[in-house]
């Protein structure tokens, strides 16, 4: 299983910016997660960055204006043009924008880009006030009309010196939306996920809180791969200082109470659950309004309960029939198949994902994952020890597998 820029083949345009030196990181990474990259360089662009550059990093003849005019100038651009599953264009400049917007073909990119039937990125480089004049932002709304997908610009400090908006995004941020936008096809194509991952924080007083260990690195894994086969997630994440996947709805919360009231206000329409999160089961009856001070010695902290999300959801679902599939989560460190089994039945769970968090390769903190998944009929399955990357992708392909799912 790949994430959906594998196999295929992307023209990349390198217009006259600063910021081309961008593009070089951006066609390596590209590349780094299998796609065919072709880059086209304009003439503008050759006075910052050599063709030799992108072709060190992506393995493939980098293309030059010279190329319209060779042996094979009356195909090549009608070549590249047709062959690409995204044309990518980045960083576009102020010039090459208003060509694009005009159907001004006198280079091979933009030439190639008139030839095009696939989707097309911009990613804008310039000064601010280049991209804040009225002829641009004219050019870049033709282009929106069109379909063109913009990133950004950015905001930040500029080769001119100044600061504002015209800041090339970076590479990595380019890099997700072209998942994003790759993947918009998959067999969740249009189908609501909600995903719930890292874990939840209970106050004690204003500065301290019952919590637990949970990154929320598996949860943001399910999402980033039910993105890629399409679906429309949303995210509710407690604690976590991760990167939201580009394309996923991020709901923030902070306890196990907001994670409940986010969670059901998602559920209608919602096709998919799968609760990752590690939301605190106990919580402080009453939380203290000031902090505790150490000289008043340790707290007597009475706990309680906190709300059951997956009694709710079941609750939701024998009346609404939304959500049709929920995916439970068991991390324990003892009876590991036993208590996921009683907690799968208990909650009319459709899976449960078990892992034992004694295991120094799974669970909490670590990149790795070590988990068994049990399903409603009674089969199990055990994975070995993988990234979590590769986790969320099993996951996400047995829920598409589950019989009666379609």
């Amino acid at each position: 299983m790949t994430n959906p820029i594998s196999g295929k083949r992307i023209i990349l345009g390198v217009t006259g910016s600063i910021a081309a030196y961008k593009a070089a990181d951006l066609a390596s990474k590209l590349t780094q997660v299998g796609a065919e990259v072709d880059v086209i360089l304009t003439a503008s662009a050759l006075k910052f960055i050599t063709p030799l550059t992108f072709q060190s990093v992506t393995g493939r003849k980098a293309f030059t204006d010279e190329d319209l005019w060779g042996g094979e100038g009356h195909v090549t651009h009608v070549a590249l043009g047709r062959a690409g599953d995204l044309f990518v264009i980045a960083p576009a400049s102020a010039n090459s924008l208003a060509k694009l917007a005009h159907g001004i073909s006198d280079n091979l990119l933009c030439v190639a880009a008139l030839a095009a039937r696939c989707p097309m990125v911009i990613a804008p480089a310039m000064d601010a006030g280049m991209f804040a004049h009225p002829a641009t932002q004219a050019n870049v709304e033709i282009l929106r009309q069109r379909g063109v997908y913009f990133i950004g610009p950015a905001e930040g400090h500029l080769a001119s010196g100044l600061a504002g908006v015209g800041r090339m995004v970076e590479p990595a941020e380019i890099l997700g939306h072209v998942r994003f936008m790759l993947g918009r096809t998959g067999p969740l194509a249009g189908k609501k996920v909600v995903v719930t991952a890292g874990g939840t924080q209970e106050p004690i007083d204003p500065v301290r809180f019952i919590t637990n260990r949970s990154s929320g690195r598996q949860g943001f894994a399910i999402a980033q791969a039910a993105l890629d086969v399409g679906a429309e997630v949303v995210l509710v994440a407690g604690s976590t200082g991760l990167e939201t996947p580009v394309g996923v709805r991020r709901v923030d919360v902070r306890t196990a109470e907001e994670m409940h009231a986010a969670v059901m206000a998602e559920m209608n329409g919602t096709e998919i659950l799968v609760m990752a999160a590690a939301v605190a089961d106990f919580r402080p009856v009453s939380a203290a309004g000031q902090k505790i001070k150490k000289q008043m010695g340790p707290p007597d902290i009475k706990l309680e309960n906190t709300v059951d999300i997956l009694a709710a959801v079941a609750e939701c679902r024998s009346r609404t029939g939304y959500p049709r599939l929920v995916i439970g989560f068991a991390a324990e460190s003892q009876d590991l198949r036993q208590n996921a089994e009683t907690k799968l039945a208990a909650k009319h769970l459709d899976m449960i994902v078990a892992n034992d968090i004694t295991v120094p390769d799974a669970g909490f903190e670590v990149p790795t994952n070590r988990v068994t998944l049990v399903f409603a009929d009674g089969f199990s399955e055990s994975l070995p020890t993988l990234a979590k990357e590769e986790v969320g992708e099993i996951i996400v392909q047995k829920i598409i597998s589950m019989e009666g799912y379609r």
